[in-house]
């Protein structure tokens, strides 16, 4: 059932962002020069750089995502960003110096200096496709879902959070994203404290905080650490400690998108300070959106939970040949519901470990149910995939009798894999559903109307540092370096605007054409992961290996460029490694090409 949103909250959600974009706007009016709107003007102190870096990166996908990924998987997730700590203490000794001393405006200009033009264009280039991607899908993440549940219509609102950006970002450039991240951050932060003390104040009142932190902990949810070497594992404290730390330094030290935030500083102390504020203060930032996540899992302890998040497909799905089997699946919820909301005040009460097995017993087998629910919604709208199911579950009957089989066996996981396959589907996956259904549901009138200001706030946030930086490379490293002559700062801060407003609309329609992945969190780590580590190998060319030139640079960038697609495309490894392959990747066959390759050709 679609949300009707009261006048209340209305006024609320419309008075925030027009406040935000409005102060944006008359704070940075006038920009005439390079320096003020590309660089900022170098006013800013350690504190604006640390929130404007926090709140680039703090997209919508941010909290709707992380959400959802802390409802089902619990707080795992959160060792994803402990690598980032050791990145901002490396790009503080590193590349900020680097990048101070030579006054660039892009990180790709010092690539130029060390290499070539080639080689900062193509740099440039694979920026701009990563990042032009990624800008298209922070404003598509939150559109999606308000759509669905509002009933707004979603090329509609993709193109109200792509003007609105557009607005501020083309009158101030990079300061006006600065100023407005402070405010921007400031709603974020306020309205998801106010959304924690809800939830608690929601839970019954004989299970206090502690109480619901241990019914978590019960069903899994609060395990934080997981220190398996299983590569099939996509979040364990390895992969964020050195998959996360390249992922980290590549993204902070390398996309013009973060670099630009802190080359607005002050001073090198400034930008120092402010990375390092943002290494101390990400992580808990993290651990703190998942808690809220786990907080509205304990809360449906005690509450109905729907079997999906996404009331239009199990409209559909009750709708179908399927409804049948969807109501008794319901059924079967409201009966474990009952049995889940005694165990947990009883565990709540008295920690028994009998209790607690029980507690994850009936956890995986709400699981289930929903997997099944999302197997049954999949069949109810899709035929070709139901096709192919009833066809591979009746190769597998025909082979039953010898069970042991290879071939038994093989179809047997092909079925199962399958049906799990189901769950991934833009009409079944509900993770990124599940925080903005419990908001409408559950909070009262003007929160609901923050905390979807907190959402369109964070889209708006990180699509207007991304737009920006997108505008600078293009303006800067491609149109500025190739023109024959120099017209002057007036031309390029016109061509740079011209160029933001452009980026702006290629990000729109990226939006209006996007489709939901598995989880929109993921799907932004995956594209950056795909370009990040080959990037962050050419700084690392530049940075430590002097005697490597730029022809086998260029040549070694577009050799790795295509073994991470084919390795991203094949699935050789979880996501968070291609960093590392990538980067491994580029020194290794630019070392070799520098060897082998003639002296005149490198």
């Amino acid at each position: 059932m679609q949300q009707t949103l009261d006048w209340v909250d209305w006024a609320v959600l419309i008075a925030t962002l027009t406040t935000i974009v409005g102060y944006g706007t008359w704070k940075t009016r006038g920009s005439k020069n390079v320096q003020d709107y590309v660089r900022g003007g170098n006013t800013s102190k350690w504190w604006t750089i640390g929130l404007s870096v926090m709140a680039t990166q703090a997209s919508a996908i941010t909290f709707l995502s992380t959400t959802g990924q802390a409802f089902s998987d619990g707080m795992g997730f959160v060792q994803f960003y402990f690598g980032l700590p050791i990145a901002m203490v490396i790009i503080c000794l590193v590349f900020i110096p680097l990048y101070h001393r030579l006054k660039v405006y892009t990180a790709y200009e010092f690539l130029e200096n060390r290499f070539d033009l080639k080689t900062r264009s193509l740099t440039a280039i694979l920026f701009l496709i990563q990042r032009g991607l990624a800008a298209g899908i922070t404003i598509f993440a939150p559109a999606i879902i308000l759509s669905v549940v509002l009933g707004w219509n979603i090329v509609t609102l993709n193109i109200v959070i792509g003007v609105l950006v557009i607005i501020y970002t083309v009158s101030g450039g990079t300061k006006a994203v600065t100023v407005t991240q402070k405010q921007q951050m400031f709603v974020i932060f306020a309205g998801m404290l106010a959304a924690l003390f809800i939830i608690i104040d929601l839970i019954p009142e004989e299970v206090s905080f502690t109480d619901a932190i241990d019914i978590a902990g019960a069903t899994g949810k609060m395990e934080v650490l997981d220190f398996s070497f299983d590569l099939e594992n996509r979040y364990t404290v390895w992969t964020g400690l050195i998959g996360g730390t390249f992922l980290m330094l590549s993204y902070f030290g390398t996309d013009q998108s973060q670099v630009q935030r802190y080359l607005s500083g002050k001073s090198m102390k400034e930008m120092q300070m402010g990375l390092l504020f943002n290494g101390l203060l990400k992580v808990p930032m993290q651990f703190f959106i998942l808690l809220v996540g786990v907080m509205v899992f304990v809360f449906y302890q005690f509450n109905p939970a729907p079997l999906n998040f996404i009331d239009a497909s199990t409209q559909t799905v009750l709708a179908s040949e399927y409804g049948d089997d969807y109501r008794t699946l319901q059924e079967k919820q409201k009966a474990l519901f009952s049995d889940k909301q005694t165990l947990s005040l009883a565990y709540s009460k008295n920690e028994n470990p009998a209790t607690k097995q029980q507690l994850f017993a009936l956890d995986s087998i709400e699981k289930s149910y929903r997997l099944e629910s999302k197997f049954l919604i999949k069949k109810a709208v899709d035929p070709e995939y139901t096709s192919d199911y009833n066809t591979l579950q009746k190769e597998v009957e025909a082979l039953k009798s010898n069970s042991e089989s290879e071939a038994y066996l093989e179809k047997s996981a092909e079925l199962t894999a399958l049906y799990k396959d189901s769950a991934k589907d833009t009409q079944t996956n509900d993770r990124d559903y599940m925080f903005i259904r419990f908001i409408l549901n559950n909070l009262p009138k003007g929160l609901i109307g923050l905390l979807l200001a907190v959402i369109l706030s964070a889209a708006m946030s990180s699509t207007a540092s991304e737009i920006n930086a997108l505008a600078t490379i293009t303006s800067i490293d491609l149109y500025g370096r190739n023109l024959k002559e120099d017209k002057g700062e007036a031309h390029t801060v016109k061509m740079t605007k011209w160029f933001t407003l452009g980026w702006g609309i290629v990000a729109i329609i990226i939006a209006c054409f996007a489709n939901l992945a598995e989880n929109l969190i993921q799907l932004v780590n995956i594209i950056g992961s795909i370009f990040y580590g080959n990037v962050l190998g050419i700084f690392l060319l530049a940075f430590f290996f002097k005697h490597i030139k730029g022809n086998a640079v260029f040549i070694a960038a577009l050799i790795t460029q295509f073994v991470v697609l084919i390795g991203w495309w094949y699935d050789w490894m979880p996501y968070l490694w291609l960093n590392l392959f990538g980067c491994v990747v580029v020194i290794f066959v630019a070392h070799l090409l520098q060897l082998l390759l003639p002296k005149k050709l490198t």
